[in-house]
């Protein structure tokens, strides 16, 4: 098969890395890449909302299966444009991503199915969603209706605070029309899991769950950010608990979706909380997570390539998935300035000495090489230092052994991801 990975960070890296393995592999490019990809795929220079250059180049390639990463081609509807085309694409139509592009979308249609989720409501006028917020107190939580690369999120913990992301999202926009309407909910406690499952409209396969770490700072302090981290699998989701969650949460969704005429394939990603109550969803997202990606797909043992596919076909009835009995940690090294304003331009070195520690693979995510190839921070989240171990104590002490080798004074991590599970 001739394959097209759509995307530019450390999930597409992982994805790259993952078919790179497959047996029915006879090339593979991504658009636009990095220069981890670089060593696993061709990278070619197309940006991946750029429809129109990527539909060309999948028809003069005579590629066999687009594989999109983020969020955003998806949302703008790249598999419509490849469907146009006659190209296989493994992803949601732009109707069926609404999952991901509207939270107003989503929280319809859980009330709509009994999916259990957080009580909300939606309001595009900004002094309406101000009292709103004044009348039910906090802690509350304020949610930018679009698409804003999962950051306008504000788990308010006074009401000057859930005021001032109004202010922000529907006044300033700072997010752009992302934040037009917001969503306001209740304030769910207890602890996030992320649930991933492969759907070809009818069926949904679980590829199991990890944990992830959006605060900047340890101890889940500072600002939310894409991520800082990611394991898998988690001591707080038993394969019980998980298969209530698809039969609560994930199936439900996958069903709706085909009764309304949107029938959803490829990744659905529930993020979770785990209440006293059951598990209930914070969200829907419309493809890998990132960096639960990155510690995921170092324990899948079966071939990803001909999965995609047979979720492609409609094909999963009958389909499954070997994993291994390992743990897996994701640590994000970050450029100094993370998440406001990342110092771009840095020299990372020592990439070659960290990739050489046992069970520890490095995806490249914000990096460039310059001209004399060296490898310089280009974004926030620059790498994601992966380990796998027998038990996640193993795992993690490998990732910071790995990152110990690594010098780049102007990045930083987190050195307590994975701390929820080890205090048991």
């Amino acid at each position: 098969m001739r394959v097209l990975v759509v995307g530019s960070g450390g999930r597409e890296h992982a994805l790259c890395w993952s078919l790179a393995a497959s047996p029915l592999l006879t090339k593979l490019w991504c658009a636009p890449g990095n220069p981890g990809i670089a060593d696993v795929a061709t990278c070619v220079p197309i940006g991946v909302l750029d429809f129109s250059a990527l539909v060309a180049f999948a028809q003069d390639n005579e590629i066999d299966l687009v594989v999109p990463g983020p969020e955003a081609p998806l949302v703008a509807g790249i598999a419509d444009a490849m469907e146009a085309a006659s190209i296989p694409c493994i992803g949601p139509s732009r109707a069926a991503a609404q999952l991901e592009g509207s939270k107003a979308f989503t929280k319809e249609l859980c009330d709509a199915v009994g999916i259990p989720t957080a009580q909300w409501e939606r309001f595009d006028d900004a002094e309406a969603a101000r009292e709103f917020v004044r009348r039910r107190g906090a802690p509350i939580v304020v949610k930018a209706d679009g698409l804003a690369a999962g950051k306008a999120v504000v788990v308010a913990a006074t009401e000057a605070e859930a005021l001032a992301a109004i202010d922000a999202m529907m006044q300033t926009r700072a997010f752009g029309e992302a934040g037009a309407a917001v969503v306001i909910e209740e304030c769910l406690e207890g602890e996030e899991v992320s649930l991933f499952a492969l759907c070809d409209g009818e069926t949904a396969l679980p590829l199991g769950a990890a944990q992830d770490h959006k605060r900047v700072g340890e101890g889940e302090t500072g600002p939310n950010t894409g991520g800082m981290g990611a394991y898998s699998p988690t001591p707080l989701f038993s394969p019980a608990l998980q298969e209530v969650a698809m039969d609560r949460i994930i199936r439900p969704a996958v069903a709706e979706m085909a009764r309304r005429g949107m029938p959803f394939r490829g990744i659905l990603y529930a993020g979770l909380m785990l209440t006293a109550d059951g598990a209930k969803l914070i969200e829907f997202n419309v493809r890998f997570g990132d960096p639960e990606c990155q510690a995921l797909l170092p324990r899948l043992m079966s071939d990803l390539l001909p999965a995609l596919q047979a979720a492609y076909d409609g094909e999963l009835e009958n389909f499954d998935l070997r994993w291994n009995d390992v743990a897996s940690i994701a640590v994000v090294m970050a450029a100094r300035g993370y998440p406001d304003a990342p110092e771009r331009g840095s020299e990372i070195r020592g990439l070659d000495r960290a990739a050489a520690v046992p069970n520890v693979r490095i995806f490249h995510a914000g990096t460039e090489a310059d001209g004399d190839g060296r490898i310089r921070a280009a974004g926030g989240r620059a790498l994601n230092v992966c380990a796998t171990g027998a038990d996640l104590r193993a795992a993690r002490d490998g990732a910071y052994a790995a990152i110990e080798t690594i010098d780049w004074p102007e990045g930083f991590c987190r050195h307590d991801i994975g701390w929820r599970a080890l205090a048991g």
